[in-house]
């Protein structure tokens, strides 16, 4: 029998180009339709997108990042080489820019640099600062107790630092310490925790001060600023990091503080920049936790021009929510001046942030000599209030500990 082989006929398949152009398609035709019906739902509901929150006095509806000045910083470098101006002012939620103090263009006397932090409970505080402002460089070591309503603050000043103390150029990395006549401080990074160690000879009438305390949990997002004065030249960049668990211990004479990481967090102001002569600064900060959650604030003015970001921010579960302008709203007395331990109000221009602080106690220093003056008033107390997230979360705060100050500074 013979074989023969049944010739077929090769079919056309469809070709992948066609298959890309239908999937196209039916990506925009479902766009579009999305779209429209989102469209839709705005034309028939005015409070689309909007949540409803108490704002004090009412109701009222507000767009959760309506109005808030928000430029995101992008760029790696900081200083412009050319003019000494910022290459980018803005805000970013990690310490994207690279600060160099040797790009620097003004004057080396203008310039200002400091690691403060705060470690606190609400019942007592330590507050330990190194700063370097060139012509004086500054240690200072506060000690708080709010339920006895006393501090004690001892700052012990050196003329023409100019940056010898050598403050790191990054909060990420570098230990940086301080000592003179009966004290020291050393703030060490490593890494996932920091450790805070100081001491001092006849702190207070009880006697000599020694503490070490170790901050651990540090969240991944914290408040960084790079924003210009109104002058040549001139800025201020700062990081804000809240929410830090603190444990250790504090000793002063024979009494002896215990901290654990349970009640105790803590605040990191990293600054440095170069100030204009005369400026007044408000600045709130609260770092604990609201139903279990690690949570606080950053708040403030007067550090610049803000146009492009302010430094308004909540902090929740490790995450930043972003703020518009707050005001701070300082009571008089009858003869017209301010009185720091009567009640304050706080209220932001996007009704996020609405509070009523209780003063506890006015850590309150006043120097002038010759052409330079300091008047400062750091008030701790309790917030009580409400906030709304960026996802339209409402919650509600009551007695919150932080603290707030106004600052008025010829440096």
């Amino acid at each position: 029998m013979k074989n023969t082989k049944r010739k077929t006929k090769k079919r056309g398949g469809i070709r992948p180009v066609f298959i890309v152009i239908l999937i196209a398609a039916l990506l925009l035709a479902g766009y579009a339709f999305v779209q429209s019906r989102r469209q839709a739902a705005r034309e028939a509901d005015p409070y689309y997108g909007m949540v409803e929150v108490f704002n004090g006095d009412d109701y009222v509806w507000i767009t959760p990042q309506d109005g808030v000045a928000l430029n995101d910083l992008d760029k790696s470098e900081f200083i412009n080489d050319a003019s000494g101006n910022l290459t980018e002012p803005g805000y970013a939620k990690t310490l994207l820019p690279i600060y160099r103090r040797s790009d620097i263009k003004a004057g080396k006397m203008r310039i200002k640099e400091w690691d403060y932090y705060c470690v606190n409970n609400g019942h007592f505080a330590l507050a330990l600062t190194i700063a370097d402002n060139s012509y004086m460089g500054l240690d200072s070591i506060s000690l708080l107790n709010l339920d006895e309503g006393w501090q004690i603050t001892k700052s012990p000043m050196r003329a023409f630092t100019n940056g010898k103390i050598g403050l790191p150029e990054s909060s990420e990395h570098g230990d940086v310490s301080s000592s003179g006549k009966h004290y020291s401080i050393l703030l060490k990074n490593e890494g996932d925790k920091r450790v805070l160690i100081a001491q001092m000879d006849n702190f207070g009438p009880e006697g000599s001060l020694y503490a070490k305390v170790t901050l651990t949990d540090i969240p991944p997002e914290s408040m960084v600023i790079a924003t210009p004065f109104d002058k040549d030249k001139h800025f201020y960049f700062n990081q804000k990091i809240n929410c830090m668990r603190a444990e250790g211990w504090i000793e002063l004479g024979d009494r002896r503080f215990e901290l654990t990481k349970d009640k105790f967090f803590a605040v990191l102001d990293w600054g440095r920049g170069v100030w204009t002569y005369h400026n007044t600064w408000y600045w709130g900060s609260a770092s604990g936790e609201l139903d279990g959650v690690p949570f606080g604030w950053n708040i403030g003015y007067g550090f610049g021009n803000t146009e492009a970001a302010t430094e308004n921010v909540l902090f929740y579960d490790g995450r930043i929510h972003k703020l518009s302008e707050v005001r701070f709203e300082i009571p008089m007395d009858e003869d017209g001046f301010e009185d720091f331990m009567k009640p304050w109000v706080f209220t932001s221009d996007d009704n996020r942030f609405y509070m009523n602080f209780t003063p506890v106690l006015d850590r309150s220093a006043f120097m002038s000599a010759g052409v330079v003056l300091s008047d400062q008033h750091q008030v701790f107390g309790r917030f009580t209030g409400r906030i709304t997230l960026d996802d339209g979360t409402v919650l509600p705060v009551r007695d919150f500990f932080g603290f707030a100050e106004k600052v008025e500074n010829k440096w």
